[in-house]
C-alpha cells in the first residue's frame, strides 16, 4: 500500500503594520552604528596622529638623536661660488697639452657637445702640477698650501651639475633644486640634529665683510618651508658680530636678568593664545638666542685671545689673505664653541675665471688657499678634525676650453661654465684620507667615472653626520619632503673611512 502523499506546508506571509513610532525606534539602530563607525575612526585618526607627532623632530634647537652613531658633530662649508676650474687645480689633462689651440676629438669627448662660438678650442693649464704627500695626489701650483694638506683629503673629481648658470646651478648645490623656496642642506642639517650650544645659532654664515652678497643674496641660507629657527645667522668678521647685539646703555647685571626674565613671560603668555605660528615662535627663540648672544658670540669671535702664531698661519693681518683668514679662524672657533654648521663664502664671484684664467685664478688662490690650509691644521692639531667635516667646492667647474673670441688672444682666456664634470674635496669627518675618487674624461669635460651627483653629496654627508636621508623628513601638505627629493641618489660609500 503506497504512501498517502504529504500536504505541502503553508508558507503564511505575515505583513506587521509599521507605525511612526517603529519607523524611528528601528532607525535608531543604523545612527547608532554610524556614530560608532564614525567614533571608532576618529579614535584611530586620533592614535595615528599622535603617532605621527611622536616621529616628528621637535621645532627647537635643542641637541637631536641621529639615526645612527655619526662619525660627525659639525659642518664647515667652504663655498667657492663662481666655479673653480678642476682642470687647473686638482684634474691634469695631459690631452689639453697635446691638442692646445685644437678642436677636441670626438673620441676624447664622446657625446660632449661644444659651443664652439663660446668656448673656442683646447687649452691647456697655464699651471703646473705635481705629486703631493704619501697619497701622490696631483694639485697645480696654483694652490701650494693645500697641496701640504693633501694627505688630510678626499678629492672626488667626478662631481656633477644639472645646470650651467650660476643661480640655479647654486641653487642645486645648496638645496637639491634649480629653483628658489626649498631650505639650504644647512637648514636641514641643524633641524635633523639642533644645536650643542644654545646660546649661539646652529648656522652660522660667514659672507664678505664688504656686506657684498653673494649669487642668489640671502637665498644661499634659507630655511624654506621649515621654521625660521633653521635658516643660517649672518655674522660679521670684524666688530660686533651682530648688529645691535649689545645695548647702547649700562645696567646692572641683575636687572637685566629681570627684564628678561619678564619678557620671556610675556612672550610666552602671547604664544599661548596663539597656536601653530611657527614665525612667533621662530622669534621669541631668537630674541631670547639675541639676549644669551650678548655676552657669549662677543667672546667667541674675539681673536684677540688667539696667538700669533695661530694668526699668521690664517694669514691675519697680510693685505691678501686677513679677509678670508678671520673667516676660516672664526670657522674655527664656532665649532669649537658646539655650532652644528658654519657656511663661509669668498669675495663676489672670484672663480668665475671668463677671463684671462692664469691671473685671474691666481688671485682667488692666494686669497683662500693660506687660511685654508691653516684652517686644516688648527682643526688637526685641536683634535677637532676627527668630528668636524670640512667642505670645499662651488657649484661647478669650468669647460677645458678657452672662451675667446680669436684665437690670437689665448694667452689672455678664461674658461666657460663646466657643470658636467668637476672637483671637490671633502677632509675630516669620517671621510678616508690621502683618497682620489672618480674621474673625467681625458679633456676634463664631464665626470665618466664613479659620478657624484649634487644628491648624492648632499646623502653622503647627512650619512656622516649620522643621518639617514631618506629618514629625514618634513612632512608639507601631505607630503614627505627631504633634501634629496626624489631624485635617484645614494651614499658614496667608498670615500667613508
Amino acid at each position: 500500500m503506497s504512501a498517502l502523499p504529504q500536504p505541502k506546508p503553508q508558507i503564511k506571509l505575515v505583513q506587521s503594520a509599521i507605525s511612526r513610532r517603529n519607523f524611528f525606534d528601528r532607525m535608531t539602530d543604523g545612527l547608532y552604528g554610524v556614530a560608532l563607525t564614525s567614533l571608532m575612526s576618529q579614535q584611530s585618526l586620533i592614535a595615528a596622529e599622535k603617532q605621527h607627532h611622536a616621529a616628528r623632530i621637535p621645532e627647537d634647537l635643542t641637541p637631536k638623536r641621529p639615526h645612527f652613531p655619526p662619525r660627525a658633530k659639525a659642518v664647515i662649508h667652504l663655498c667657492m661660488q663662481g666655479g673653480p676650474s678642476q682642470v687647473d687645480l686638482f684634474d691634469p689633462k695631459p690631452a689639453l697639452k697635446k691638442f692646445h689651440g685644437k678642436t677636441a676629438p670626438r673620441e676624447l669627448t664622446q657625446n660632449a657637445v661644444f659651443e664652439n662660438d663660446r668656448t673656442g678650442k683646447l687649452m691647456q693649464s697655464p699651471f703646473q702640477f705635481k705629486r703631493h704627500g704619501k697619497s701622490g695626489a696631483w694639485v697645480s701650483d696654483a694652490m701650494p698650501h693645500i697641496a701640504e694638506e693633501v694627505d688630510q683629503l678626499t678629492i672626488i673629481r667626478s662631481m656633477y651639475n644639472v645646470h650651467p648658470n650660476h643661480e640655479p646651478a647654486i641653487y642645486k648645490m645648496q638645496s637639491g633644486q634649480t629653483f628658489p623656496g626649498h631650505p639650504v642642506f644647512g637648514s636641514w642639517i641643524t633641524y635633523g640634529l639642533g644645536n650643542e650650544n644654545q646660546n649661539l645659532p646652529a648656522y652660522v654664515v660667514l659672507a664678505d665683510p664688504s656686506n657684498r652678497l653673494p649669487v642668489n643674496n640671502v637665498d644661499n641660507w634659507m630655511s624654506g618651508y621649515l621654521s625660521p629657527l633653521y635658516q643660517g645667522t649672518r655674522m660679521r668678521a670684524t666688530g660686533s658680530p651682530l648688529l645691535n647685539l649689545a645695548p647702547d646703555y649700562s645696567e646692572s647685571e641683575q636687572v637685566t636678568l629681570t627684564k628678561q626674565q619678564l619678557l620671556k613671560q610675556l612672550d610666552r603668555l602671547h604664544q599661548k593664545q596663539r597656536p601653530g605660528q611657527q614665525d612667533l615662535e621662530a622669534r621669541i627663540r631668537n630674541y631670547e638666542m639675541a639676549a644669551n648672544m650678548q655676552l657669549e658670540a662677543t667672546q667667541t669671535l674675539d681673536i684677540s685671545q688667539e696667538t700669533e702664531q695661530t694668526l699668521s698661519m690664517y694669514g691675519i693681518d697680510e693685505k691678501e689673505t686677513d679677509s678670508f683668514g678671520r673667516r676660516c679662524l672664526l670657522a674655527r672657533r664656532l665649532v669649537e664653541q658646539g655650532v652644528r654648521f658654519v657656511q663661509l663664502y669668498t669675495r663676489g664671484q672670484i672663480w668665475d675665471n671668463h677671463r684671462n684664467i692664469k691671473g685671474s685664478l691666481t688671485t682667488a688662490c692666494q686669497q683662500t688657499d693660506l687660511p685654508i690650509a691653516g684652517l686644516l691644521k688648527d682643526l688637526r692639531q685641536r683634535g677637532l678634525l676627527d668630528s668636524t667635516l670640512v667642505l670645499w667646492g662651488g657649484e661647478f667647474g669650468r669647460l677645458p676650453t678657452a672662451q675667446i673670441a680669436s684665437d690670437s688672444k689665448m694667452q689672455v682666456a678664461g674658461r666657460d661654465h663646466g657643470p658636467y664634470g668637476f672637483s671637490a674635496w671633502m677632509a675630516g669627518g669620517g671621510v678616508k684620507q690621502g683618497l682620489v675618487y672618480g674621474n673625467t674624461d681625458e679633456v676634463g669635460y664631464a665626470s665618466v667615472e664613479n659620478r657624484v651627483s649634487i644628491q648624492d653629496w648632499h646623502a653622503t654627508i647627512l650619512h656622516l653626520l649620522g643621518m639617514n636621508h631618506e629618514k629625514l623628513v618634513y612632512e608639507r601638505n601631505g607630503l614627505g619632503e627631504r633634501l634629496t627629493h626624489q631624485f635617484p641618489t645614494r651614499v658614496v660609500q667608498d670615500i667613508i673611512a
